[in-house]
């Protein structure tokens, strides 16, 4: 059973929520030659939040945001950037995305660098691409291919923010950083994102650090949606029950048992609820980090979208589409 107010993605009737959507997926899927990379995805991702997407190697988090960024084209159904189709004029100029391989050109020197950012990008912020680069001092006059790893990610980083996206999307974009500097830069993209409403969509496997920047989350499992919604709604809608004496727990009916575990971390039965917890002070609120690891392992486990991630059907999308179409 959901949790009241929650609704199963198959689920039809309820209308999408009012508020822009930063990206907007109906019935989403690509097609490798080995097989189906994503199928029937359905979420909306609201603008202005800073989103973790998480997932196993292989889940389909790439070719979400290959999509989204109009690397690839979708075999079925349809994504949106800000109602936009990625790849048109407005998508592109209000998206920023930061691979984890973050090409940049080699001979050039960091000052060259953002020299080309301004002139590619029509809202560029000099101030703001030159204040992270001197934050890690790294000199302009260096050039790429004589910095280091986590120097690199830094300049990088002052081009995606330079360019004053809307949305900025970021591929595992922290993984060469240490702790002090990871922490630094997700500090700034807290602030830039706070400051100017920038949507952030982050895909990480660093779990602990993303429920320290994200207020949303889309898990992704084998091809498909497995969580969507916001992190506090997400984790009000399941409860951790503790085993009274190393003992089993008492019968968790209505709810609906989503992982037990007494291995490791906290040991217990994380749950679903289908109604009031209803056993005093045995139930506690998971981590985010227990949440995602119990759906992670937990594939039968059915998926769970909440109401703020729940987007109308088909129907709608395409309807409102002829409707640009015939007044532009």
């Amino acid at each position: 059973m959901n949790h009241p107010g929650m609704h199963h993605p198959s689920g039809t009737g309820h209308a999408p929520p009012a508020g822009p959507s930063a990206i907007e997926a109906h019935g989403l899927g690509k097609k490798y030659r080995r097989g189906w990379a994503l199928r029937d995805v359905s979420f909306r991702l609201p603008a202005g939040r800073v989103c973790g997407l998480v997932g196993p190697n292989g889940a389909g988090k790439s070719t979400l945001m290959s999509l989204a960024t109009h690397m690839t084209q979708p075999t079925a159904g349809t994504l949106r950037v800000f109602g936009e189709t990625p790849g048109s004029g407005e998508a592109v100029r209000r998206t920023a995305f930061l691979s984890q391989e973050k090409p940049l050109f080699r001979r050039f020197t960091v000052a060259e660098t953002l020299r080309l950012g301004h002139e590619l990008n029509p809202c560029w912020d000099q101030g703001v691409a030159e204040g992270l680069v001197s934050a890690g001092q790294v000199p302009l006059t260096a050039k790429i291919g004589t910095l280091s790893g986590g120097q690199r990610t830094r300049v990088a980083f002052a081009l995606a923010f330079g360019k004053r996206p809307d949305l900025l999307i970021l591929d595992e974009p922290m993984s060469d950083l240490d702790p002090l500097v990871r922490r630094e830069l997700m500090d700034t993209l807290k602030a830039e994102a706070a400051q100017h409403g920038t949507t952030v969509l982050v895909s990480s496997h660093m779990l602990a650090e993303l429920q320290y920047i994200c207020d949303y989350l889309l898990v992704i499992a084998n091809g498909g949606l497995r969580l969507a919604g916001e992190v506090n709604e997400l984790r009000a809608a399941h409860a951790l029950f503790a085993a009274p004496g190393g003992g089993p727990p008492p019968a968790l009916a209505p709810h609906r048992v989503i992982e037990s575990r007494s291995d490791e971390g906290r040991p217990g039965v994380l749950v679903r609820l289908g109604g009031p917890s209803g056993y005093g002070g045995q139930a506690e609120a998971p981590t985010l980090e227990e949440l995602l690891l119990a759906y992670l392992r937990s594939p039968d486990a059915p998926s769970l979208i909440a109401p703020s991630a729940q987007v109308g059907d088909i129907h709608d999308i395409l309807t409102r589409d002829q409707h640009k179409t015939v007044t532009a």
